[in-house]
């Protein structure tokens, strides 16, 4: 079997992390690490010996033998270098957002599909094991007729002055809460305030409506006292969280709801029943995200998180930036 090759450009934050994983795929050769920055390149050279270092993004489009490129990189420049190395003919993983506007996200979308190589965004959570759980029960009926989803993203956390807490925070839960409700919303309203920097938001509260009947809010903020990463889901017969902060019990299923009295019509009496935590495999999402993208490239097979996916996630970003440029003070 023949290894899939793989660059990764960027390496400041993320860039990195995606590095070693790759790096550590058996069926994945990590060839070459890509970052303007030469103090970065320098810090990561000996973390990857095997690997060949460089300034330049077409160094790698022009290697014949290079499979894909895993782009790390500032959100603007997304969707355009996704683009780029898709009209190269290399597959392309791009960490979330896929794009800063939906016009980007359409042409990397479009070049995807031109070029036949999959396009993958990285929608880290939708390939965690407590996410892939609470699907689970969500689409097993266990919990009833969805009613309502809320996330929570809160931390007293970096400050940012090229993304506020939308689209730093907001892409992780829009493509869970997407995951989820299985369809895209039809109503879409957002609010925030820019109290540390000017113009940039730093607490977002947005609502979506889908056409189930399912409503769900979304809080993001990096000025808050608590570090907060979860998701409640509320149904006709039970309800579940996932809770990231959480060791152990990260799934929980709540018997708690309404029943109907028996002997009365429209009254309703409260149960408050049995709390479960079904077990949730202890392996790294961001292995299992590189795996899946891997995995994909070798079997020609639609990543969970392809382009359009993505571009669903940039289409709501895109309108809850409307509304709350709307509503702002």
């Amino acid at each position: 079997m023949q290894p899939i090759n793989v660059g990764v450009v960027g390496l400041g934050y993320w860039g990195p992390n995606l590095a070693r994983n790759f790096a550590a795929i058996p069926t994945c050769t990590l060839k070459w690490c890509c970052d303007e920055s030469e103090a970065n390149r320098e810090k990561w050279a000996s973390s990857f010996p095997s690997a060949r270092f460089t300034a330049d993004l077409e160094d790698l489009l022009d290697d014949p033998e290079l499979d894909a490129v895993v782009l790390a990189t500032p959100v603007p420049t997304h969707g355009p270098l996704a683009e780029r190395v898709l009209q190269a003919g290399k597959h392309c993983y791009v960490e979330k957002p896929l794009a800063y506007t939906v016009e980007d996200a359409e042409r990397a979308v479009a070049a995807a599909k031109r070029a036949d190589r999959i396009l993958m965004v990285g929608h880290l959570l939708v390939y965690h094991p407590g996410v892939e759980k609470l699907k689970e029960i969500a689409d097993s009926g266990e919990l009833g007729d969805i009613h309502y989803i809320y996330s929570q993203r809160l931390n007293l956390g970096q400050l940012r002055t090229d993304e506020n807490a939308l689209w730093s925070l907001g892409a992780h839960d829009v493509s869970v809460i997407l995951h989820l409700a299985g369809a895209g919303p039809t109503y879409l309203e957002a609010r925030g305030e820019a109290y540390m920097r000017q113009g940039v938001e730093d607490v977002v509260f947005a609502f979506m409506r889908f056409d189930s009947g399912i409503a769900a809010h979304l809080h993001l903020s990096w000025l808050d006292p608590h570090k907060t990463r979860a998701f409640t889901v509320v149904g006709s017969k039970r309800m579940a969280t996932f809770d990231d902060m959480e060791l152990e019990r990260k799934v929980t299923v709540y018997d708690k709801g309404f029943d109907e009295k028996a002997e009365s019509y429209g009254e309703y009496i409260t149960r408050s029943g049995d709390i479960r935590s079904p077990r949730i495999a202890n392996k790294e999402p961001l292995r299992i995200e590189c795996e899946h993208f891997v995995d994909s490239i070798r079997n020609g097979t639609k990543p969970r998180s392809d382009g359009e996916a993505g571009l669903r996630v940039v289409r709501v970003l895109a309108g809850l930036q409307e509304s709350l440029k709307a509503n702002a003070r």
